[in-house]
């Protein structure tokens, strides 16, 4: 559609965002069928995002240094990542962009052996920055002078390997404290 909220490139690609029944990629077996969508347009007229809200993603590592995801990924101002110690006191060490509770570090990690990618991919549902002029759109990425919501990395599966139960319970209470909504 000519007619989109902001200028991130792969927008037009996001169909279940904003579907009008014009996208230039449907098949004879896989049409598009105009308002089939979370209606996205609409609720961007209301809100975009916001700053305040943290949104923890439970699955691979987000790629925090990712140009369409770093202006809304969460930072633990009292932590410094490698540095070894809990600065903030919170129990978890370097702990700056969140926790790899699969390895038990500070230190998460978005590129070991099978790691596919989707924590970044789901981050970037969220919270890609909108109208930045690269990349896709998030549905509360932020645009038109209004950041997003910030994402937090907890990661529960790391390469080939996943943590357990107990562990994931942990991950969900460090978000609870850490601020997560």
């Amino acid at each position: 559609s000519s007619t989109l909220p902001f200028n991130d490139p792969e927008l037009y690609r996001q169909w279940c965002y904003i579907n009008d029944g014009t996208a230039t990629f449907a098949q004879e077996w896989a049409g598009v069928l105009a308002g089939c969508d979370a209606g996205c347009k609409e609720a961007w007229k209301l809100c975009t995002g916001d700053e305040e809200i943290i949104v923890a993603v439970f699955d691979e590592a987000v790629m925090w240094s990712h140009p369409d995801l770093k202006d809304n990924i969460w930072i633990n101002e009292g932590e410094e990542l490698h540095a070894g110690k809990d600065a903030d006191g919170n129990g978890y060490v370097d702990d700056k962009y969140g926790y790899n509770f699969v390895r038990n570090t500070g230190v998460t990690s978005w590129t070991s052996n099978g790691s596919t990618g989707h924590g970044t991919h789901v981050a970037g549902t969220i919270a890609a920055v909108n109208d930045n002029g690269i990349g896709c759109s998030g549905i509360a990425g932020g645009g038109k002078g209004n950041k997003g919501v910030k994402i937090m990395t907890c990661q529960l599966f790391d390469g080939m390997n996943s943590c357990s139960l107990a562990m994931e319970a942990r991950a969900m209470k460090y978000a609870a404290d850490n601020g997560a909504v």
